[in-house]
């Protein structure tokens, strides 16, 4: 997580919020690209990815 958001910044993004631990049980940080929206790194420990790297509905 925390190597996603260093090399979003090293390839131009800006850091928002450092990876940390979060209220839901997760980790994650925010990123700003230039040339999109705001994006977010996250780890969600509850739900898992299924076959196709895909959150399975709660």
């Amino acid at each position: 997580m925390d190597e996603a958001l260093a090399t979003t910044t090293a390839v131009g993004a800006t850091l928002l919020k450092p990876a940390q631990k979060v209220e839901w049980g997760g980790y994650s940080g925010d990123f700003a690209d230039p040339d999109a929206p705001v994006g977010e790194v996250a780890y969600d420990p509850i739900r898992p990815l299924d076959e196709a790297d895909l959150r399975e509905p709660p």
